[in-house]
């Protein structure tokens, strides 16, 4: 059992989309986003809360957070109450982390706590 708030299966078929994967074409820059974020090893750059606790609430994984703001640094989205709406509109941004819409405190505190960690992806 995972520790993270867990996001919608892509390929899961609903009413309306059908599935949020034939909507994302398959050059799409945010696909590279998904491989780059998952290639990481969050631990070892410094990402707070990158080892989920064993009791308590389970938190948003630090990979998803990441994964909005490369999405909206590559969008020129910097703004976390922008990603916040961007989350519950784009459906790019719906594929990228799964349907899962953090509000803006959440996405503002993440880049908080881990500005350095951040930085080191970014170089």
């Amino acid at each position: 059992m995972a520790r993270f708030i867990a996001g919608d299966d892509r390929r899961q078929s609903t009413l309306l989309p059908d599935c949020l994967d034939t909507y994302v074409v398959a050059d799409n820059p945010v696909r590279l986003v998904e491989l780059f974020v998952d290639e990481l090893d969050l631990t070892t750059l410094g990402f707070a809360r990158a080892v989920p606790e064993a009791t308590g609430r389970p938190a948003y994984d630090p990979a998803t957070l990441l994964k909005i703001y490369l999405y909206g640094y590559l969008n020129r989205i910097p703004s976390s109450r922008r990603l916040e709406r961007e989350t519950q509109r784009n459906i790019e941004l719906m594929w990228l982390i799964g349907r899962l819409m953090p509000n803006f405190k959440t996405l503002a505190d993440f880049r908080k706590d881990n500005g350095p960690a951040i930085q080191a992806v970014r170089a």
